[in-house]
């Protein structure tokens, strides 16, 4: 397999190899590895030091590379109970007004680091939460507007956003398509009644399939669906069922995440009853019926919990090795600093971390004195640099070259990471992990462990030893 060949997963039967005893062994709690360090080890930042440095040191680098935006909108009108997002659960739309206006707070305090516009030209946005579409049209334009004042936008600029499908129609569409959104990405988790109620969130297979066809009218460049395996009587032939309905309307890119129960960190899952999940086994059948379907539709494996159509730009960078990973998970944006704004949001900036506070009241005590309203970040070191490449391109490509680790950083593969190398040998005896001439390769089979694998070399994880704290990686 040379480094621009997508994986292909066809030939792959995962009930049939992921045996207990692998699940046993390597379906481990661990981390996303949407960055490392990991968000849990951030530091306390009151005053956004960490930060105003990367800004600063992107102000006056002699390269100016784009830039990438995420804005947190964090209410919802109802509790999804799976969700273990920041959020806001509220019918009182008044209280966007509010939030705009510090928003637009933020977005100014941030620029006043970035002054010359070169430095802040986005080529990336992205809006989240909580549900953005809470907003109305008139919201969502003088967002954009805000936006579009602060940064310039480059031509062709990769505008996305999350859609409940509850709160759209082919009116809000359109004027999403109008406000310059070229991507969508509706959260749908599964088809079945029984499971939507069991979650809280039901939206029928017709109104997600009509507002589908609205979106290819409308000539919106992708459309994404999240699904969910593992939610309360989810079941293999209902699962099924689902997945033949996916298929139908044939979405650009999928993402099928596993359902984490955490109700002692997540409060609305609690109102999930852990008797109603699926068991183990039924998981694996679900995620095996999802790959094989996905392949045998075209589908191309993006990596962990990705899919795209083979024209799509995730396939395409993918295909290239151009593939990255950050807090909003698979991008094709290379090289991009993240800025995030809003609640809760992360950035990555040159060699910092950053998290904003959380709740809104701190958000709109920090902006009105005049602070970024940041809690945590953190600015990495050497090592840190050294291993977040080595997880990111195990992450993304599957595979890691020592040779060329060793001529970016200076060092000697077999030795810096030794404890890393002796603790994927486990992987190795399973056939999950291969070591070839150059380095190491995930196998087909060991890329849905590639996240137990990327664990091998948190130099942080087996310092401390609390990876329970995470979701299982199956």
């Amino acid at each position: 397999m040379n480094e621009n060949t997508p994986m292909d997963t066809r030939s792959l039967s995962v009930q049939e190899k992921i045996t207990p005893v692998l699940m046993k062994r390597f379906d481990i709690p661990g981390p996303r590895y949407t960055s490392y360090p990991t968000a849990d080890r951030f530091l306390p930042d009151s005053q956004g030091k960490h930060l105003i440095d990367a800004l600063n040191q992107r102000s006056s680098a002699a390269e100016s590379l784009p830039l990438a935006l995420y804005v947190h909108l964090p209410f919802c009108e109802s509790v999804c109970y799976y969700c273990a997002c920041n959020k806001v659960i509220t019918k009182d739309h008044s209280k966007v007004a509010e939030y705009l206006r510090y928003l637009d707070k933020e977005m100014g305090l941030m620029v006043s680091y970035l002054p010359d516009p070169a430095r802040r030209m986005v080529s990336q946005l992205h809006l989240g939460g909580g549900s953005p579409t809470f907003l109305d049209d008139e919201e969502l334009t003088q967002l954009m507007n805000g936006l579009r004042a602060h940064f310039p936008f480059e031509s062709g600029c990769e505008c996305s956003i999350e859609v409940d499908p509850r709160t759209v129609t082919t009116s809000r569409l359109t004027h999403l398509r109008d406000l310059g959104f070229n991507r969508l990405s509706f959260g749908v988790q599964d088809f079945d009644p029984k499971v939507q109620q069991a979650v809280h969130r039901v939206q029928p297979f017709e109104q997600v399939a009509a507002l589908m066809q609205d979106a290819r009218t409308l000539g919106f460049d992708s459309v994404n669906l999240d699904l969910i395996y593992g939610l309360p009587h989810q079941s293999p032939e209902s699962f099924d069922q689902t997945l033949r309905q996916v298929l139908e309307v044939q979405p650009d890119r999928i993402a099928l995440y596993a359902y984490a129960h955490l109700p002692a960190r997540f409060k609305p899952q609690r109102r999930i009853h852990a008797e109603d999940l699926p068991q183990a086994a039924d998981k694996v059948h679900m995620l095996d019926q999802a790959i094989h379907a996905f392949m045998a539709h075209g589908y191309d494996y993006i990596g962990m919990d990705h899919f795209a159509l083979p024209d799509d730009q995730l396939a395409q960078v993918k295909r290239e090795g151009r593939l990255q990973r950050n807090f909003q998970g698979y991008h094709t944006n290379a090289g991009a600093d993240l800025i995030g704004l809003g609640v809760s949001a992360i950035s990555q900036a040159g060699q910092a971390y950053s998290q904003s506070v959380k709740t809104l009241e701190e958000y709109y005590a920090a902006l009105d004195g005049a602070m970024l309203p940041v809690e945590r970040g953190l600015t990495l070191d050497d090592d840190d640099l050294i291993r977040r490449d080595v997880i990111m391109t195990l992450m993304c490509q599957g595979r890691i070259n020592f040779d060329a680790v060793e001529r970016q950083y200076g060092i000697e593969f077999s030795s810096y990471f030794a404890e890393a190398l002796a603790r994927l040998q486990e992987f190795e005896i399973e056939g999950l992990l291969i070591r070839t001439l150059a380095g190491l390769e995930v196998s087909k089979l060991g890329w849905f462990f590639v996240r137990a694998m990327a664990m091998s070399f948190d130099k942080y994880l087996w310092r401390h030893q609390d990876h329970q704290r995470f979701s299982k990686v199956l």
